[in-house]
C-alpha cells in the first residue's frame, strides 16, 4: 500500500512539474504572443491540434460598457484601440539598423544596444562603459554610432535627454541658416529660452521646435493602447464590478485521444497535451486572481479616482510566488475598462508610505501646475507644503524636484518666464 502511495505521489509531482514547465512560458508572453509560446511544445505533439483565438468580429467579444467608455470618437476607433497594434517600435527600429547607417556587425551590435536600452520614453538609459569594455571598443566609437540614431525614425528617438531629442529633430528640420545656429544655441540653453525672445528668428525657431516630438516615442505611446487586452473590468448592468478574461481569444487545443496508432510515445504525448491545457488553464486562473485583486485595491481608480499603492510583494505572497515571477507575469498584460487601456504593471507602484503611491502624489502635483498661477507659479517648497498636507506624508524638496524633472516640468522661475512667453 505505501508503495502505491509513493508512485501515486510521483506521478502527480511529475504531471504538475510538466505543467509548471509549460506554465511559465504560457503565462509570461503576452496574449497576441501566445501562440508563439506555445509552439514548441505543439511542433512536438503529433496529438496537438491548435486553433488560433483571433477572429475578425472583434467587436462582439467587448463588453459594451468597456466601448461605451473609449475615449475615441467612432465606433471603428473604438474597436481599433482594443486590437492588435500592427507594428511595434522595435520592430520599427530593428529594420533601421542596417547598411548604410549601420553596415558592421559591430555598429549593429552597438545599434542593438541601444535599442535594448531605450527607457519608456525612447531615451537611451543604457551601461555605455561596460559595454565599450565587453566590447573592446571606445566610448567615443561607440557614441559616433549611438548618434547616427539622430537619422533614424521616430526623429530623436536614442538620445540621452530632452536637449539631445531636439538636436536630433533639428538635423532634419526644415529651416533657415541663421534661424538653425539660434536653435542650436536654445537647446543647449533651453532653461534661458525667454533670453532669445528679441532676436529675429525667434519666432521662427519657436515654430520649428513646436514641431518636435517630446518624449522621442509619443506616437508609439499613443498607440501602446493597440492590443488585445487578457482582462475587461467594467461595471455590468447592475453595477456591478466585473472582471472578464478575453477567453475568446485564447488558442482552442484540441487533443486527438484516438490516434491511430497504440504506443507509449503516443501516450505520452497525450499527457504531454493533457499538461499543455492544463498550463492554459492555470494562466486563466492566474491572471483572473490578479484581476480580482485589482479590482479589490485600486477599486477607486475604476470609479474615477487614482491608483493606489499595491506593490509586487502583496500580490506575490497571495499567489506564493517570488515577486520575480510576478513581475514577469503581468508583463505585457493589458486590462480594458471604461477608462481606457491600461498595462497590468501601472496598477503596481512603489509606495512612499503604506497609503500613498508616487503615481498618486505625481498626478496630485502635475493637477497644482495646471491650476496654479501665471504671474505666481508655484515653487516647489510650496508644493511640497501643498503635498504634505494632502498626503499627511514626510518628504523633502528634492523629492519635488525629482518628480519635476520626470514629468519633464521645469521649475517655478523658468515656467513664469514661459508663460510671459505664452509657451
Amino acid at each position: 500500500m505505501a508503495v502505491l502511495r509513493q508512485t501515486q505521489s510521483v506521478e502527480t509531482k511529475h504531471k504538475l512539474s510538466n505543467t509548471l514547465r509549460n506554465w511559465l512560458p504560457i503565462l509570461h508572453s503576452s496574449l497576441s504572443d501566445l501562440g508563439e509560446a506555445m509552439a514548441p511544445f505543439v511542433e512536438a505533439n503529433p496529438v496537438v491540434e491548435v486553433s488560433s483565438g483571433y477572429e475578425e468580429d472583434f467587436e462582439k467579444k467587448i463588453p459594451k460598457k468597456v466601448i461605451s467608455g473609449s475615449v475615441s470618437n467612432s465606433r471603428t476607433e473604438q474597436i481599433e484601440a482594443l486590437t492588435l497594434q500592427s507594428r511595434t517600435l522595435y520592430e520599427v527600429l530593428d529594420e533601421q539598423i542596417q547598411a548604410p547607417l549601420f553596415p558592421t556587425p559591430i555598429s549593429q551590435k552597438i545599434a542593438l544596444f541601444v535599442i535594448e536600452n531605450l527607457d519608456e520614453n525612447g531615451y537611451y538609459e543604457g551601461d555605455s562603459e561596460k559595454f565599450c569594455q565587453s566590447e573592446g571598443i571606445s566610448s567615443n566609437d561607440f557614441e559616433k554610432i549611438r548618434r547616427r540614431f539622430a537619422h533614424l525614425e521616430p526623429l530623436g528617438i536614442g538620445a540621452c535627454n530632452l536637449a539631445e531629442s531636439f538636436l536630433f529633430q533639428l538635423e532634419n528640420a526644415e529651416i533657415s541658416d541663421g534661424a538653425y545656429s539660434l536653435a542650436l544655441e536654445i537647446i543647449n540653453n533651453i532653461q534661458e529660452i525667454y533670453s532669445y525672445s528679441k532676436h529675429e528668428h525667434f519666432a521662427e525657431v519657436m515654430k520649428v521646435i513646436s514641431t518636435f516630438k517630446n518624449p522621442p516615442n509619443l506616437e508609439y505611446q499613443e498607440e501602446s493602447a493597440q492590443i488585445v487586452p487578457d482582462l475587461m473590468i467594467y461595471f455590468n448592468e447592475d453595477e456591478n464590478i466585473e472582471v472578464k478574461l478575453n477567453d475568446a481569444y485564447y488558442p482552442s487545443i484540441h487533443i486527438d485521444t484516438n490516434y491511430g496508432v497504440e504506443h507509449e510515445f503516443i501516450s505520452q504525448k497525450i499527457k504531454e497535451a493533457k499538461s499543455l491545457v492544463d498550463a492554459l488553464e492555470m494562466r486563466k486562473a492566474t491572471l483572473y486572481k490578479v484581476g480580482l485583486m485589482i479590482v479589490e485595491y485600486q477599486y477607486e481608480f475604476f470609479t474615477g479616482g487614482q491608483i493606489m499603492p499595491l506593490t509586487l510583494k502583496t500580490l506575490a505572497d497571495e499567489f506564493g510566488h517570488n515577486p520575480s515571477t510576478i513581475s514577469r507575469a503581468i508583463a505585457n498584460k493589458y486590462i480594458a475598462c471604461d477608462r481606457g487601456v491600461f498595462a497590468m504593471k501601472e496598477f503596481f507602484t512603489t509606495a512612499i508610505d503604506e497609503d500613498v503611491s508616487n503615481a498618486a502624489i505625481k498626478e496630485f502635483l502635475q493637477g497644482l501646475i495646471k491650476e496654479e498661477s501665471r504671474e505666481k507659479p508655484l515653487s516647489d517648497m510650496k508644493l511640497l507644503e501643498l503635498i504634505q498636507d494632502k498626503f499627511k506624508v514626510k518628504m523633502v524638496r528634492r523629492t519635488i524636484a525629482k518628480y519635476r524633472k520626470q514629468l519633464n516640468i521645469a521649475g517655478s522661475s523658468e515656467r513664469k518666464k514661459l508663460y510671459q512667453l505664452g509657451l
